[in-house]
């Protein structure tokens, strides 16, 4: 055989590799449409929201519930933590535990971020699935919805398959769930491929006599350094916002925005810490346009420290020192009391629940 026409078929085979390559790694990701129906399930039991009643709403990330007895790769700026997985007795501790804050708090809707279903490091399990068999029946209300999935992620820190989901658990009876696809982080075709899919999911409640209510839950970026990424998935999230209060359906929001209040916050973190930030804040235009748990005044008054909402597993960071995650609310509903419980959740997970109360607006 001639060396031209071996080099030919050289070529063709390399191709030929590169094609079933790529056609692996498309069919073994995950290519949401921009908003698309999600399935949820729900009793038929399941009461219907009145006007005038007081809802409960616990929003919390609880980090795959890996607990806080690790410092994952991804946790210091560099990647060099040193943890890869959580062990099955700490995952098992830390979803008792999360079910235990929660019917501690009994709220009415429970609004979560980074459930792990499917992925390698928390062995395949469906956490939300598991996380309800030890909550009240009455919780009978509920849809997820991934940001994060593929059958194998090549990272030599992963190595194997993800699965990262939004939630919403309510007691009320819900008539639709909503999952709105955010702004990718931009980078080549293959890292995007395997990449996060960030989101936002809304279920909408009936409320008695007509009308709906929405409750919906997000995750934003957290390593979108050097891109415009957060400033275009707040904008994204507004208009989601913005579309709701125009039709006149109030919302409450929740989620892990990763993103520092407007004010002083930027200033106050250690030189290493402001990595994660810009000096001004791609969340302001939400705290313009919208109320907010934490409030701007409470962010930025003199107990500012019982609202902080994050604590790093970095070791240099001793004690939660930053807020990124937030309760946001339609200017048509009203809010009674609302905190962040730190006391007994500082070993649970890096973030810590944000809790408030509303009153569904009349119709």
């Amino acid at each position: 055989m001639k060396i031209k026409s071996i080099f030919k078929w050289i070529l063709i085979g390399f191709a030929a590799l590169v094609v079933v390559v790529a056609a692996w790694a498309w069919l073994t990701t995950y290519h949401p449409a921009d908003v698309e129906s999600v399935k949820f399930e729900c009793s038929d039991k399941a009461p219907v929201l009145k006007p005038g009643q007081k809802v409960k709403v616990l929003s919390w990330n609880v980090q795959y519930m890996a607990g806080k007895n690790y410092v994952f790769f991804y946790d210091l700026i560099d990647n060099s933590g040193p943890d890869e997985r959580p062990s099955s007795a700490d995952i098992t501790t830390t979803i008792n535990e999360v079910a235990r804050v929660i019917k501690s708090e009994n709220p009415d809707v429970i609004l979560l971020q980074e459930l792990d279903e499917g992925a390698k490091k928390t062995d395949y399990e469906n956490q939300l699935k598991r996380l309800l068999s030890l909550l009240p029946a009455d919780y009978s209300c509920h849809a997820s919805a991934f940001y994060w999935k593929a059958s194998y992620v090549p990272h030599p820190r992963i190595r194997g398959s993800v699965g990262l989901k939004l939630a919403v658990i309510s007691r009320f009876k819900v008539t639709s769930s909503t999952r709105y696809q955010l702004e990718l982080i931009p980078g080549d075709p293959v890292t995007m491929l395997f990449n996060f899919r960030r989101a936002v999911l809304e279920l909408r409640m009936p409320v008695d006599g007509g009308g709906e209510f929405a409750f919906l839950t997000t995750h934003l970026d957290a390593f979108a350094q050097g891109t415009n990424t957060m400033e275009k998935q707040a904008s994204q999230v507004k208009e989601i916002l913005d579309t709701l209060s125009a039709k006149k359906v109030p919302w409450v929001i929740g989620g892990d925005f990763n993103l520092l209040p407007p004010g002083g916050m930027y200033e106050a973190l250690p030189g290493d810490q402001r990595a994660y930030f810009n000096p001004k804040t791609e969340i302001e235009p939400l705290f313009k346009a919208y109320k907010s748990v934490p409030s701007l005044a409470e962010a930025n008054g003199p107990e500012v420290k019982k609202w902080f909402t994050h604590y790093p597993n970095d070791p240099a960071v001793k004690a939660p020192d930053r807020i990124i995650d937030y309760l946001f609310f339609s200017n048509s509903v009203t809010m009674g009391a609302h905190y962040v419980r730190q006391n007994d959740t500082l070993k649970i997970s890096d973030h810590l629940p944000v809790v408030a109360e509303f009153a569904i607006p009349g119709n």
